[in-house]
């Protein structure tokens, strides 16, 4: 049942993370079996939901870190555009792949606290307290980093559109 009710979310904030369909099946996989190892510690005072979003949030960064993963360019599945990619033209196609490419290119130039809450708040649209108990940091942490994320990315962006303006 709770693989039934969360393995979209998992999924979804491991693809987030590593850009790589194939790695995120795996990761969701290992987080499964890391949180039924982990059942006996949940305290039912807390969301169970914000409980299973940390394991996740700690299981990534831990195995970012153990690995050292090399920061790929995101493969071609995107589940929501599917469908409305059959009413695009192929220009319009070749420019909205290129734009994410950019965005995912900037997301992986973030540190790892960084990416995580800006995947957390700007793509997972959770709120800045669900955040900071994911991540076990205080309200204004949070805030601040997804503050200094969109920055960041803006400056990317930014330089990026300049360096195709000037070709």
């Amino acid at each position: 049942m709770l693989v039934n009710t969360y393995s979209k979310r998992i999924f979804n904030m491991s693809y987030q993370f590593t850009g790589s369909y194939q790695e995120a099946e795996d990761l969701t996989q290992d987080i499964f079996f890391k949180l039924y190892n982990s059942l006996h510690k949940y305290d039912f005072e807390k969301n169970f939901s914000g409980w299973l979003s940390t394991i996740a949030k700690n299981y990534l960064i831990d195995r970012y870190r153990k690995t050292k993963w090399e920061k790929t360019t995101r493969d071609d599945f995107d589940e929501y555009n599917l469908i409305s990619e059959q009413f695009e033209s192929p220009e319009e196609r070749v420019v909205k792949k290129e734009n994410k490419k950019t965005i995912w290119e900037g997301l992986n130039t973030l540190s790892t606290e960084i990416r995580m809450v800006i995947i957390l708040r700007d793509i997972q649209g959770k709120k800045y307290d669900e955040i900071a108990e994911i991540m076990d940091l205080p309200l204004g942490t949070v805030k601040s980093r997804v503050n200094r994320g969109r920055l960041q990315l803006a400056k990317i962006l930014k330089e990026e559109m300049e360096m195709k303006n000037e070709m």
